[in-house]
């Protein structure tokens, strides 16, 4: 297996950086190969702007998206960018592991996003009409392939439970896994999340590892979160509605886009 890990932490010598290691390490000995985007120690340039699309005219006023698609149709993106899409395309198993900050991802990690997510790469594909609505949420260019988060939170996990004050960690984390993952196509995993985690002493940071190595080592096993997917007649088209009925009584918000249990 191929798998390819976006790290977003400014400090190598850190928990994350150890568990880069522990990640890596268990992988290769079990006879995978690992690449490893150090997006700090690449300097990569988190805005996007005209600069990432030297084929487009100066003297045009700048839409994203069309530039976006004409570049990426015309081989004519930035080196970097070029090489993450590779990347992307050579793995199996995407991670994302960065700290929690702010409630979402380092502006590092959402500008690697920003930049390598082209508009004909991850979006943007796929027909367009009253029957399907782009190939997009389960379905796409990554479709087939395994992603999923390591988070460090420095709260504790009560703070992100369904009653804690932060808000539910499923909630939180939505749309990096529903919206970045499962949009362009991946088969999302449950993320993994360390919390307390600048209070860590070596017999909690031991404990934590073990758990962590066992996630890392089922990487292929272990069930994804049950998303719909969108073209398969669950929502109506072109409104995107999930058609009534089917979810589990009392559901609402993000948990509506969860598969309900089937009825013994």
């Amino acid at each position: 297996m191929n798998v390819l890990i976006i790290f977003a932490h400014p400090e190598r010598n850190s928990l994350n950086g150890a568990l880069l290691d522990i990640a890596r390490n268990e992988l290769e000995a079990s006879g995978h190969t690992v690449q490893v985007s150090d997006l700090y120690a690449m300097k990569w340039k988190t805005d996007i702007d005209r600069k990432d699309f030297p084929s487009f005219p100066a003297d045009e006023r700048l839409k994203v998206a069309s530039a976006s698609a004409e570049s990426f149709s015309s081989h004519t993106l930035t080196p970097d960018v070029e090489a993450e899409q590779k990347k992307l395309l050579w793995a199996d198993t995407v991670i994302l592991q960065f700290p929690l900050w702010w409630f979402s991802m380092p502006a590092i990690l959402k500008g690697w996003v920003d930049r390598v997510y082209s508009c004909g790469f991850t979006y943007g594909v796929g027909e367009h009409s009253d029957k399907r609505w782009g190939d997009r949420y389960g379905e796409g260019t990554m479709a087939g392939k395994r992603a999923m988060l390591i988070v460090t939170a420095g709260g504790w996990p009560e703070h992100y439970s369904s009653r804690g004050i932060n808000g539910p960690i499923d909630d939180i984390l939505f749309p990096i896994t529903h919206g970045i993952l499962f949009y362009p196509g991946f088969t999302v995993l449950p993320s993994f999340v360390a919390y307390r985690v600048d209070r860590l002493n070596e017999q909690e940071f031991s404990i934590l590892s073990d758990k962590f190595k066992e996630r890392i080592q089922t990487l292929a096993t272990t069930s994804p979160i049950p998303y719909r997917n969108q073209n398969d007649g669950d929502y109506t088209i072109p409104t995107m509605l999930l058609k009534s009925g089917l979810e589990k009584a009392g559901t609402s918000g993000f948990e509506l886009h969860l598969k309900a249990e089937p009825h013994l």
